[in-house]
């Protein structure tokens, strides 16, 4: 689909918006480890991150042989929480990507609706979304690869699923937003969904600018500078050499090579 045609934008939390994917492993790695059951970090982040919580104790419980005591996922949620209030920071470019976006956005995340709030709250995103923009898997008790929880962003935003973009960082957000019939661009750093045909790949948020140039305000930032007269700017997939801009208004994408 043409950028031209996207009317909204759908973003992941996770790992998406907040660098809590890697914090929220780590204490679910150090909690099975007192039970005896040794997970790596490429596992975990392959098997684990993004999907729903449910299905991933129940892997656990699997591998570990019985069942997890009654309080773990309380006490899993108040480690986490702890941790995150104390550590997490926004992905990098996620303020200045959602300060001069143009179009409708939301969050749709796996996550219960409390845990967003926190995340968004303590690295300040909280301002760039209402409470009517924030949807929780939890709400509607269906989650990722299924597609109901896009789905049910998109009709909220009044937009048509196929004009929809979805930013995703885990493969299960991925296939939920190709299940809805939207456009995916995957935060992919490490090359882990080199495989999946019909998304985007990006090696960091910032690049979405390049993808969905006419989404965005000239001013939006670039590696920590402005767009600022007839500037080129290189995007870090290599996908554009510079966008140009004279004032406020886009004259042309540069494409790579040309000057």
């Amino acid at each position: 689909m043409s950028a031209l045609s996207i009317e909204a934008v759908i973003f992941d939390c996770d790992g998406t918006l907040v660098d809590s994917e890697t914090l929220s492993l780590s204490i679910l790695i150090e909690y099975v480890a007192e039970f005896g059951l040794t997970i790596s970090e490429e596992e975990a982040h392959e098997k684990f991150a993004g999907n729903e919580l449910s299905v991933v104790l129940v892997d656990i419980e699997r591998r570990l042989g019985r069942s997890l005591p009654e309080e773990f996922l309380d006490q899993f949620r108040t480690r986490q929480i702890s941790v995150l209030k104390r550590q997490l920071k926004a992905i990098d470019g996620a303020h200045d990507i959602l300060k001069q976006l143009k179009l409708p956005a939301c969050v749709a995340s796996n996550a219960p609706l409390t845990k967003i709030q926190v995340c968004l709250e303590t690295t300040g995103l909280h301002v760039h979304f209402g409470p009517d923009t924030i949807f929780s898997a939890y709400e509607i008790e269906a989650w990722k690869p299924r597609p109901d929880l896009f789905l049910k962003a998109a009709a909220t935003l009044g937009v048509n699923p196929e004009r929809c973009a979805v930013v995703e960082d885990s493969i299960f957000g991925v296939n939920a937003g190709l299940a809805a019939g939207m456009s995916v661009f995957a935060l992919d750093p490490h090359d882990r969904m080199s495989h999946v045909s019909g998304i985007t790949r990006m090696r960091g948020l910032r690049e979405l600018v390049g993808h969905l140039p006419a989404s965005f305000l000239p001013e939006t930032f670039w590696n920590g500078g402005r767009f600022s007269g007839n500037r080129p700017v290189t995007l870090m997939d290599g996908s554009f050499s510079g966008i140009r801009f004279v004032g406020r208004k886009m004259l042309s994408t540069v494409l790579p090579g040309s000057t």
